[in-house]
């Protein structure tokens, strides 16, 4: 019978120090590998599937020289991050669970994760800031700076997640508990005003369509000369309507539990309670791993990203029906060769 968060708990008062190591009891051992294997169930399937829709859109921009741009690189930049975010999707929830590691090994255990996410975040902020300029104000575009500074560009998205996440590395042995500050301005000094730049701007952009949808049906009426609202107008409301839904059900899908989680981990701070239960470590892997899907969806939805792939799935169809077709139109009689 695997022990509950409670047992876990009493658990931990089970530890004793010796000659500068821990000894964990065995009931606290099993726990934690309980604990572990919860993980790894919940995130291994959840990073495969990231990691390899990541390498098909990848392979779409890579083989279309049509998407040779700034705006794919920058595209191409989020995708290698987010394949990043699936790569370490398994180990961001261990970080939450009190285990024994050396001083390097719990270095590279929380700054390499938490790098790879704040990059990760940094990324889909440049690509919808990029995209967002496209909308808002298609003039001045071609000449933002991130398009004549690409390297530039790239060095922000990538550097100062480093920079941040390295900071615990300063001071890291002199704290005997991870400082909450830390957290709380990761939190709501990067994550979520990020997450709401993101929000505002997608906003932004759905207003503006609608606007410019709304322009296009009074001059179309204008030209007609009529009152009803003609065919064409429909399916343009049609089509903002199935926009508006699927912007609505990504946000809710991919961001709604992301938030929560950030919030759960955030309230066990501030009553001083241990994250290693089943609750913390379902929301971290599904929070996370649902942010991470962000990219895909984008990227799916393009069908110049995903055209290489149907191809190449399309011929290897067509390549097994036509192995298929043979066999039956050619049967071979297994008695010839006996008598022969």
């Amino acid at each position: 019978m695997e022990p509950n968060s409670d047992e876990f708990l009493c658990c931990l008062l089970e530890c004793v120090q010796m000659e500068g190591g821990l000894l964990i009891s065995p009931v606290m051992a099993h726990a934690l590998i309980s604990m572990e294997n919860l993980v790894y169930i919940i995130t291994v399937p959840l990073s495969t599937s990231i990691i390899l829709a990541n390498l098909v859109i990848i392979l779409g921009i890579s083989c279309n020289r049509q998407l040779h741009n700034t705006p794919n690189y920058f595209f191409l930049s989020l995708l290698v991050a987010d394949m990043c975010t699936g790569v370490a999707l398994p180990f961001i929830p261990l970080m939450g669970l009190n285990r024994e590691l050396s001083f390097s090994s719990c270095l590279v255990a929380h700054i390499f994760p938490n790098f790879l996410f704040l990059a990760f975040l940094s990324n889909l902020v440049m690509v919808h800031y990029e995209r967002y300029i496209c909308i808002v104000d298609p003039l001045h575009y071609n000449t933002l700076w991130m398009h004549r500074h690409f390297s530039l560009a790239l060095l922000i998205v990538w550097a100062p997640p480093l920079l941040f996440a390295s900071l615990p590395a300063f001071g890291w042995s002199n704290w005997r508990v991870f400082p909450n500050a830390f957290i709380y301005l990761e939190v709501y000094g990067l994550v979520l005003p990020a997450i709401l730049i993101i929000a505002g701007m997608t906003g932004r952009v759905l207003w503006i369509t609608r606007g410019q949808m709304k322009d296009i049906c009074r001059l179309h009426r204008a030209v007609e000369r009529g009152n009803q609202a003609s065919d064409q107008e429909q399916r343009l409301n049609l089509r903002y309507t199935r926009c508006l839904v699927a912007v609505s059900l990504t946000f809710l899908a991919c961001w709604v539990p992301y938030l929560i989680y950030m919030h759960v981990c955030i309230a066990f701070l501030i009553i001083d309670t241990k994250q290693n239960s089943i609750t913390h470590i379902v929301l971290s892997c599904i929070g996370i791993g649902s942010m991470a899907v962000v990219p895909m969806v984008l990227g799916l939805a393009n069908k110049q990203y995903t055209e290489p792939a149907f191809k190449l799935l399309q011929k290897l169809r067509d390549s097994f029906s036509a192995r298929i077709d043979i066999r039956k139109s050619c049967p071979i009689d297994l008695n010839l060769h006996v008598f022969i």
